[in-house]
C-alpha cells in the first residue's frame, strides 16, 4: 500500500501531539500518508460485501 521514510521529524510530529499531516500538512511525507490512506480506501471499497448473515435461511422442500 505504501512505505514511509525513516524520517526524524515524524516521531518528533507524534511525540509533541501534532502528527506529520497536521504539523505539515502540504509536505512530501503528509502526501505519502494521504496516498497510502487512499490506497487503504479503494481497497476497502472494493472488497466484497457478504450479505448472507443478513438474511434468513430459505429452505424449499419438496412434499
Amino acid at each position: 500500500l505504501g512505505a514511509l521514510p525513516l524520517n526524524l521529524s515524524i516521531r518528533e510530529q507524534a511525540d509533541s501531539g501534532r502528527p506529520t499531516v497536521v504539523a505539515d500538512p502540504d509536505g512530501a511525507i503528509s502526501a505519502i500518508y494521504k496516498g497510502i490512506a487512499r490506497q487503504v480506501a479503494i481497497r476497502i471499497a472494493n472488497l466484497s460485501k457478504d450479505m448472507t448473515s443478513k438474511f434468513p435461511s430459505i429452505v424449499v422442500q419438496k412434499t
